[in-house]
C-alpha cells in the first residue's frame, strides 16, 4: 500500500482489532530510518512513522468512528508497533465516547515520540503496552540521549543476554517467550 503501508482489520461482536505488520520492504527500511522529529498535533514524533501514519488515517477512519464498536484493540510488531502506538492516540482522539476501551500493544516497539513525557502522554496511552523482549535493540531506538521516548506501559520479557539484539528482535523469540506465559 502507499508508503509501505501494511494492515489489516478484524470485527468480533462489537470490537474491532486493527493489526499494523512489521517492515517487510525497501520502503519500510526507508520511513524506518527517517527520524528526524515533526509536530504532529500537540506532539512531535518520528517523521517516518507519521509519513505512514498519514497513509493510513483515512483507511481507518470511517472504521474507527463506526459507533457500532464499543471497544478498539490495536496491534503490531516492530514497524507496525510504531504504528500502532499512533493509531491509538488517533482513535482516542476521535472515539472519546469509548476511551476507556481503546487499548494497543506494540511488541518490538522503537520509541515514537520525541520531547519530554507529559501527563497528557501518560492520559492517551494508559492502556497501551509496549512488549519488549529485554535485548532487542529495535526496542531501544531511536535512542533515548536523542530525546525519544515509549510511551504507555513496558512489559519486559525475556532474560539478558539469552540473545543477540538483533535475534532478540526475531518474531520467533517474541513467539518463544511469551508461549504459556499471561499478559
Amino acid at each position: 500500500m502507499e508508503n509501505g503501508l501494511d494492515y489489516a482489520t478484524r470485527v468480533s461482536g462489537n470490537t474491532l482489532y486493527i493489526y499494523f505488520e512489521d517492515s517487510d520492504g525497501a520502503l519500510d527500511w526507508k520511513n524506518n530510518l527517517d527520524f528526524p522529529a515533526i509536530c504532529h498535533g500537540k506532539f512531535f514524533a518520528h517523521r517516518g512513522f507519521l509519513k505512514i501514519w498519514e497513509s493510513a488515517k483515512p483507511l481507518l477512519k470511517r472504521q474507527i468512528l463506526d459507533t457500532r464498536y464499543s471497544e478498539i484493540i490495536i496491534s503490531g510488531y516492530s514497524h507496525g508497533a510504531a504504528l500502532a502506538v499512533l493509531c491509538h492516540e488517533y482513535a482516542y482522539k476521535i472515539r472519546p465516547d469509548i476511551r476507556d476501551k481503546i487499548s494497543g500493544y506494540g511488541f518490538g516497539c522503537p520509541r515514537v515520540l520525541w520531547g519530554i513525557k507529559t501527563r497528557e502522554h501518560e492520559k492517551i496511552w494508559q492502556s497501551f503496552t509496549v512488549i519488549r523482549n529485554i535485548d532487542d535493540i529495535v526496542t531501544h531506538l531511536p535512542p533515548a540521549f536523542l530525546l525519544y521516548f515509549h510511551v504507555g506501559k513496558i512489559l519486559e520479557i525475556g532474560e539478558w543476554k539469552k540473545y543477540s539484539g538483533v535475534d532478540a528482535h526475531r518474531p520467533e523469540s517474541y513467539t518463544e517467550e511469551l508461549e504459556g506465559k499471561v499478559l
